[in-house]
């Protein structure tokens, strides 16, 4: 296992007791990938999407639902500094992950985060597990809780 997956790993067993995540055996790097894997809704996927700072150069991830988009001036709001795409170098190198295998949980530094609101519809949604080859399942009370964020209104 990789120090990414091992960290969504531990943090999943800290939090919860265990940590049932699947091995795909195709890439699940986008929301569309990932329900076709584990065959559900596209919206059942949750995203992990980093914004940067223009000022303070922090990172804030949008943990969204497979289909929505983070709408740019919400987000704005929301993080109370114009936001940028955060770009792969430096979510690497603060939380960890490469882009395609961003999971909520398990950051090296965790971001300020927020939760779209559209996953609690569902009882059971996905996420991914630090790879692009794995995921797991949760409430999505539970990976609200889990990934520190707060729910809010950022989607178009």
């Amino acid at each position: 296992m990789g120090k990414s997956l091992n960290r969504v790993k531990a943090a999943l067993i800290a939090a919860t007791g265990k940590a049932d995540i699947l091995a795909m055996e195709q890439p699940t790097r986008t929301a569309q990938l990932a329900a076709d894997a584990v065959e559900c809704e596209v919206d059942q996927i949750a995203k992990s999407i980093l914004f940067q700072g223009q000022t303070s150069g922090d990172l804030y991830l949008f943990v969204t639902a497979g289909a929505n988009e983070v709408h740019p001036a919400k987000a704005t709001e929301l993080a109370g500094e114009v936001l940028d795409k955060a770009d792969a170098n430096t979510i690497r190198k603060v939380t960890g992950f490469a882009i395609g295998g961003i999971s909520p949980v398990g950051h090296l530094t965790q971001p300020r985060a927020y939760f779209d609101t559209r996953l609690t519809e569902f009882d059971i949604v996905w996420a991914a597990a630090g790879t692009p080859n794995h995921v797991f399942s949760s409430t999505p009370t539970q990976l609200l809780a889990l990934s520190g964020a707060k729910m809010a209104d950022f989607t178009k």
